[in-house]
């Protein structure tokens, strides 16, 4: 019996209901949370204190310890930043810009929250603090200062490490400081995308544009820690933060991350108190999730979740943060189609090089044997060579004749192999030659033989006429 278009909307909505339902209770294994931006306090959580490993979260506190570096006086925004051979050879996701590429604070920070390269985080800690351990010893310290909890950082990134921890409540708690210490910069977390040269790189973040009021933070990804993210999002006058830990997918995070901002919003007052007063968890180290995570991914499945799979949409970008009304204005709860929806923005330009006119100094590594004891420069001229006078007003170098210098053109061990090509090449080549300088020898060396055996021919036929 066919049934009536009111009885079939009424099942797929029962249907939808037990798949919400389904996805609360499996993901009951993973931290989540849900908080007040403004009040600190917690409207829902679930093993939030738990440690956890945070990867790419981290760089929420590498921006916070960044700008703060900005407010104390020690660098601008516009101060260039300089690649190492130690950043450069970072494992991805990243930029691959050369050692010795120069990328503005500015940049570089529009990098980390977009693309979320690991070798630009590295190049930010080296050149705020000289190395990456002391820039871990000042995210540490922070840390104390901002009342985290479960948090312990050994580097800028979130490259996994079994002592780099954290978890939802704290990563909360950082978010929340970005938006509180540094309001003028909250547009930072937000950038659907970026355009440098002909290159178009999209923010990882499945909410933005796509859930009503989504307005930024960060996501993160490796085989150890899942895919986890830290959202926030408005409405009328509330805003709220979302953290969701662990997840077996990008896409399933962000739907996880939009039920909860649904929960959120629609809830007022009660909750689980603040944030800082959140029980300790009774787990003493985080989980492993590799298994669950990546078992069953081959080698190239596991790098597309690394890059988080972001490519261009079909269609291009046009209108920053422009949305299409049917998955914005929508009411229903997120789903799989809308979080797979294809989503326009107007790329935000950034560049590689100093500002033009920049005469500042440029920050770069420290050599560790010249480090002070506090870990940290007084002044950045400590560590900082002056930039020589540029003429004033003149045009930036356009960013794909920069790039063509900058990015390298192969992988350290692919331009190994090539070098030891070229050397057994000219080895190949020299004994080539020895071969042909003694034949040559020996050629000689019989001539020089025949010769004087014809000459004693001679004189032997000739004795007798005399």
């Amino acid at each position: 019996m066919a049934l009536s278009a009111t009885s079939a909307n009424r099942l797929r909505a029962a249907a939808l209901a037990c798949a919400l339902a389904l996805g609360a209770s499996e993901a009951s294994a993973t931290p989540e949370l849900v908080a007040d931006v403004d009040t600190g306090q917690t409207l829902f959580e679930r093993d939030a204190t738990a440690p956890w490993f945070p990867a790419s979260l981290t760089k929420l506190m590498t921006a916070y310890v960044a700008l703060q570096a900005v407010r104390d006086g020690r660098l601008t925004l516009d101060t260039p930043l300089t690649m190492s051979a130690r950043a450069a050879n970072t494992p991805a996701s990243k930029m691959g810009f050369r050692p010795g590429v120069e990328v503005t604070l500015d940049n570089a920070l529009k990098m980390l929250m977009v693309k979320s390269p690991n070798d630009v985080a590295v190049m930010v800690a080296e050149s705020i603090s000289g190395s990456v351990e002391a820039f871990a010893d000042e995210m540490n310290a922070t840390a104390r200062r901002l009342g985290l909890k479960e948090s312990h950082f050994v580097n800028p990134n979130g490259l996994h490490d079994p002592t780099h921890v954290s978890s939802a409540r704290d990563m909360a708690m950082i978010g929340r400081a970005l938006l509180r210490d540094f309001p003028e910069h909250s547009d930072l977390y937000g950038i659907g995308a970026l355009r440098l040269g002909d290159e178009i790189i999209l923010n990882h973040n499945g909410l933005l544009g796509r859930y009503p009021g989504a307005d930024g933070m960060k996501t993160g990804f490796t085989c150890p820690a899942g895919f986890n993210v830290v959202a926030s999002a408005t409405q009328g006058a509330r805003r709220l933060i979302v953290v969701v830990l662990g997840f077996p997918s990008a896409r399933d995070r962000t739907i996880e991350a939009a039920h909860l901002f649904d929960r959120g919003f629609a809830q007022w007052g009660g909750g689980e108190g603040q944030l800082e007063s959140l029980p300790a968890s009774s787990a003493l180290s985080a989980p492993d999730m590799r298994p669950d995570i990546c078992s069953r991914r081959n080698r190239a499945a596991i790098a597309a979740a690394e890059e988080e799979e972001a490519a261009p949409p079909p269609g291009g970008l046009f209108g920053r943060n422009t949305i299409f009304a049917a998955i914005a204005g929508s009411k229903a709860p997120m789903t799989a189609e809308m979080a797979e929806q294809p989503v326009h923005f107007d790329p935000v330009p950034i560049f590689i090089g100093p500002k033009p006119g920049w005469t500042g100094p440029v920050l770069a590594a420290r050599p560790v044997e010249k480090a002070p004891a506090s870990g940290t420069p007084s002044v950045a001229s400590a560590y900082a060579a002056d930039k020589p006078s540029a003429v004033e007003g003149a045009p930036p170098e356009s960013a794909p004749i920069a790039l063509q210098s900058a990015v390298r053109p192969m992988k350290p061990a692919k331009a190994a192999a090539t070098a030891k090509t070229a050397v057994h090449a000219k080895l190949a080549a020299a004994k080539k030659k020895d071969r042909h300088t003694l034949a040559a020898t020996a050629k000689t060396a019989v001539h020089a033989k025949l010769a004087a055996a014809k000459k004693k021919d001679r004189h032997t036929l000739a004795a007798p006429a005399r």
